[in-house]
């Protein structure tokens, strides 16, 4: 028998054919058996480009794998069509989304800002009592009261004049002159309190330059 071309390209089709599957059948059901494949499956499988496009029919398992060999395929997922479209939100599901959403807004904005408003009031309170302490001190030390804010800083009695976190300044501050003498050592007047300029109501009811 004449070899030719075409009758080598089938014997090294089928030669592969059977090296890519690596056939080794396992029955996986009890009591029955399917038969393994042979030479005519294998000639049946359609080869594209170099590669296995189908693999021998047979029994599937649990898995969706086939049954034949060790080299084995998943079952490909069927393709939508065109005119099959995946399904979106509708209005009213939205809708209620939107609603709910503004529903914790409501909630938690309010909550927020009562928050941000204690703790400038904290602030607010350390700061006074901060420079008042100061002003005491410079009275008994200097035996005067000190003229202006700033006296307490040149003399050390503050580092730098802290700033009201209500107006964001450290010149808006509201020093009260009184003419009274504070100790017998005391020569001259001045200072003694300080308050905050702003105008703003507490969370107390109270207006902040009355602290």
């Amino acid at each position: 028998m004449v070899t030719t071309p075409k009758t080598r390209a089938v014997r090294l089709l089928r030669s592969s054919s059977r090296s890519l599957f690596l056939l080794s059948y396992r029955s996986e059901t009890e009591g029955s058996a399917s038969p393994p494949p042979t030479s005519e499956n294998l000639k049946n499988s359609v080869l594209l480009k170099g590669t296995a496009s189908a693999v021998p029919k047979g029994p599937r398992s649990k898995r969706g794998f086939s049954r034949w060999g060790t080299f084995l395929f998943r079952e490909a997922r069927p393709i939508k069509s065109a005119g099959e479209k995946e399904q979106g939100f509708t209005l009213l599901e939205l809708m209620i989304v939107m609603v709910v959403i503004g529903l914790l807004a409501a909630i938690a904005i309010p909550a927020y800002t009562t928050n941000i408003k204690h703790a400038r009031e904290a602030v607010l309170k350390e700061d006074l009592h901060v420079m008042r302490q100061a002003i005491d001190s410079y009275t008994v030390d200097k035996q005067k009261a000190p003229q202006s804010l700033d006296d307490l800083v040149q003399s050390g009695y503050l580092k730098v004049m802290p700033i009201d976190p209500f107006t964001h300044r450290s010149d808006t501050w509201m020093p009260v002159q009184s003419d009274t003498l504070s100790t017998l050592d005391q020569t001259a007047s001045g200072i003694d309190d300080v308050h905050s300029g702003s105008q703003e109501t507490a969370i107390d009811g109270t207006s902040y330059n009355t602290w």
